[in-house]
């Protein structure tokens, strides 16, 4: 459809104001999605982000509990 409601036609040409004016639409329902979307993505980024932290702090303490040394001292 035209910007002024009519439907296009073969003998009416595409001008530069037609493709710039469906540009700004679909520009505006692209950032709108972004707005919506961005703070999902934080709240994604950071628990990503806890959760590899996690996962290293963890996998340290394991591999540190399998590398210590218990020495057993006994009077005689």
């Amino acid at each position: 459809m035209h910007p002024k409601g009519a439907p296009m036609t073969a003998s009416r040409r595409i001008t530069r104001d037609d493709i710039e004016a469906k540009f700004r639409e679909i520009k505006g329902d692209v950032d709108a999605t972004t707005e919506k979307a961005k703070p999902l993505g934080l709240v994604a980024l950071v628990a990503i982000v806890l959760g590899v932290i996690g996962l290293a702090y963890v996998t340290g303490r394991r591999k540190e509990r399998k590398r210590r040394t218990i020495v057993e001292i006994k009077r005689v």
